[in-house]
């Protein structure tokens, strides 16, 4: 069975952006980062809510297209359309049944990119396996949380520990329902 993967930004005080999606602060350089695309390149499969895809608007993904040219993007959304969508972006209906299939597919890990509220109501349904934190030197005091409103109690196993230049730390846990 194919394992989720959470693999995000997070701040000292458990935010993955601030308001109004802020993300300033946050280490972008250096090993850290260089680990993070490194990663990136093992998985063949993105899940990720409406509003993470929409995020990347701003910083140059085009609507419909892929943000990593070799992965499968499945957009979870029961609104979003989008005109000029690439064979490697397709939007699905939000429902556990699919992601429950996708982990019986054959492929990589599935990696799950942001979204608090679409990470939330997975770990909710017990469909992360492993949270995979850029734990970055800064502190947003505000903003959208690590799981968005959930309210799950799970325990954590770490797993993975480096640290990187600029202080950040790459955190793996492995989520124990």
């Amino acid at each position: 069975m194919r394992r989720i993967v959470y693999y995000v930004a997070m701040t000292l005080d458990g935010y993955i952006s601030g308001p109004n999606g802020k993300i300033e602060g946050y280490v972008s350089e250096g090993s850290g980062l260089d680990q993070y695309l490194s990663d990136l390149k093992k998985f063949d499969t993105m899940i990720m809510g409406r509003n993470t895809y929409e995020f990347g608007f701003k910083f140059g993904i085009e609507s419909g297209m892929p943000a990593y040219e070799h992965m499968d993007h499945y957009i979870f959304s029961n609104t979003a359309s989008y005109e000029n969508s690439n064979d490697r972006v397709k939007i699905v209906k939000r429902d556990l049944d699919i992601i429950r299939a996708f982990r019986q597919d054959d492929g990589t890990e599935i990696y799950l990119c942001g979204g608090g509220v679409f990470a939330g109501w997975l770990l909710e349904n017990e469909l992360i396996d492993i949270l995979k934190v850029k734990l970055s030197p800064v502190v947003f005091g505000d903003g959208l949380r690590l799981f968005g409103n959930s309210k799950k109690e799970v325990r954590l196993e770490l797993i993975d520990q480096i640290e990187h230049d600029h202080g950040m730390i790459i955190l793996t846990y492995k989520i124990k329902y």
